[in-house]
């Protein structure tokens, strides 16, 4: 079998690539924020809460950490129409990856939060502090110092985990790169292209989320 190995015609469709790692981006950045929100309540209940709230927390824990986060955009995607809801691929796809992060950064948080000292809480109680300043102004600033590496590294898998938009048909980079394939079926080199933009995206990002960490929070993260 005789293959002619054609670089230039991925890079032809370098610009269509960068829009559809721009969508890829976006997912990650708004499902790790909307993660991050959903983990800060997730590891208050789960370290403050009464019974019910741990309860709650916990069984959110456990089904979003022990089932694929396909399977869950499988069910907004083709499950919620059923319902009589439609969401968009896009949408349902940013759900999904927002509810399986909120579950997976709510461990990290609450490994975070039982990290502060109790005498700093002690602290803020005698402050008179309630739940939330406590929270906001003793246990946070503690916290993301604690977890910012291991937030950083979620990040990152977080970006390379949006390629199972493509399954849905969002054209984000992965999805991009499938549609141009099977036009001009050349697999080999639109992957090899695709595979090299990955590996800029997740460099840069760590580059930037390590500079953040040294400055913000005077943490070193890792470095890809």
């Amino acid at each position: 079998m005789n293959y002619t190995f054609q670089l230039g015609v991925a890079l032809d469709q370098l610009p269509k690539l960068l829009a559809g790692a721009v969508v890829t981006l976006q997912l990650a950045f708004l499902g790790f924020w909307g993660g991050a929100l959903i983990g800060v309540f997730g590891a208050t209940a789960k370290t403050f809460g009464g019974p019910v709230a741990r309860a709650i927390a916990g069984g959110y824990v456990t089904f979003f950490t022990n089932t694929p986060a396909l399977l869950q955009i499988y069910f907004f995607y083709f499950g919620l129409p059923e319902a009589g809801i439609l969401l968009s691929s896009f949408v349902s796809v940013l759900l999904g990856l927002t509810l399986n992060a909120g579950a997976y950064l709510t461990e990290i948080m609450r490994a975070g939060f039982v990290s502060v000292r109790r005498t700093e809480l002690e602290a803020a109680e005698t402050l008179g502090f309630t739940l939330a300043q406590q929270v906001r102004y003793v246990i946070l600033p503690h916290v993301a110092k604690t977890i910012y590496p291991a937030l950083a590294n979620f990040f990152i898998i977080l970006v390379l985990g949006t390629s199972m938009a493509a399954v849905f048909g969002v054209d984000e980079l992965t999805g991009t790169a499938i549609n141009i394939s099977t036009e001009n079926y050349r697999w080999i080199e639109m992957f090899t292209v695709v595979a090299a933009i990955y590996i800029v995206l997740t460099f840069v990002a760590s580059l930037l989320l390590a500079a953040v960490g040294r400055w913000g929070f005077r943490v070193r993260a890792k470095v890809f």
